[in-house]
């Protein structure tokens, strides 16, 4: 890419854009000041009789082509385009997002450091902070979790009360904050189980959150349990906070049929949640935290000082780390 940065590609580019243009003044000249004979034919004959006639062109017509070339010299005087010349306006696409974004801080960012110096269970039961924070929601979160916040396959449902990374407050901002990476490491590789014996633990698995499931297999699968999946998951395979699922729940992230289960312990999961802290910024963070907190998920006590009618949305917050 160093070769991009000398000078040569600047003066490259410059002569590119003006002989194109001027290029285009001289044709367009040219066949301005063409002798042409009124009736006269170009020659070319299709169809044994249909002939092309050569006609000057509209005067009107070869004048607006005039304007739009001193145009766009115009515009590459005021305007970038000329190579690394940067126009008289000085005009960048980062200039005009960066002057952009700070006049829209000096109009709203008043109100979210409002909310920011308050606690986030009073910032969860304001319906004011609530309405911004659905509002930041489906801007930047509702793609991975819905615009209902009860997610999809592969992303977190964060109006239930299984969290894997916590759901109070300090947890939920953590992950909102600097995301969450999550993973289950493949069983299917030598010298690791066999396809019998990942199907016998899938049956295990299975049976612990009570379904269906072949007793012999479950019972084989038992025994695998304890060596293969334990130390993650628990000896009873509750989970551990932080690390690794529940497998006794009725939740999960990919799917409980006896397929998933099997391709989730052969192939193992990769998940990611997204880092926000920088990108929104403290205050914002702050709101969304507040929103997520007040869904319900988190804490018993606001979900029942927040309505039941308000929307519900929310950030990336419980990671969309393999639940199941």
């Amino acid at each position: 890419m160093s070769d991009f940065v000398s000078g040569f590609w600047n003066i490259y580019v410059v002569g590119i854009v003006l002989v194109s243009i001027i290029g285009c003044g001289v044709f367009l000249w040219s066949q301005s000041s063409a002798t042409t004979v009124e009736g006269a034919t170009t020659g070319h004959v299709w169809d044994e009789d249909l002939e092309e006639f050569s006609n000057p062109l509209p005067s009107w017509w070869r004048w607006l082509f005039y304007i739009t070339i001193v145009f766009s010299l115009f515009y590459l005087a005021m305007y970038p385009g000329l190579g690394t010349y940067k126009g008289q306006f000085n005009w960048s696409s980062t200039g005009q997002y960066d002057g952009e974004m700070k006049k829209a801080d000096d109009q709203y960012g008043p109100i979210y450091k409002k909310f920011q110096s308050q606690d986030i269970m009073a910032v969860a039961a304001n319906s004011e902070a609530r309405e911004m924070g659905q509002r930041l929601f489906l801007t930047y979160c509702a793609q991975c979790h819905g615009s209902d916040a009860k997610g999809a396959r592969g992303f977190p449902n964060l109006t239930d009360n299984d969290w894997l990374f916590g759901g109070m407050p300090e947890q939920i901002k953590e992950s909102i904050t600097k995301g969450r990476d999550a993973m289950m490491p493949p069983k299917g590789l030598k010298p690791d189980l066999n396809g019998d014996q990942i199907k016998d633990l899938a049956h295990y698995v299975r049976s612990l959150s009570g379904l269906a499931s072949d007793s012999i297999r479950a019972q084989r699968g038992k025994e695998l349990f304890a060596p293969a999946c334990s130390a993650c998951h628990g000896p009873e395979g509750k989970g551990t906070p932080g690390l690794a699922p529940n497998l006794s729940d009725k939740i999960w992230l990919y799917g409980s049929s006896e397929d998933t289960v099997t391709e989730t312990i052969t192939k193992g999961r990769i998940n990611r949640m997204p880092a926000w802290g920088e990108f929104l910024g403290e205050a914002k963070v702050h709101l969304l935290t507040a929103y997520v907190y007040g869904l319900g998920g988190g804490s018993k006590e606001v979900a029942a000082a927040a309505p039941a009618a308000a929307p519900v949305a929310a950030p990336v917050a419980a990671a969309p780390a393999e639940k199941k």
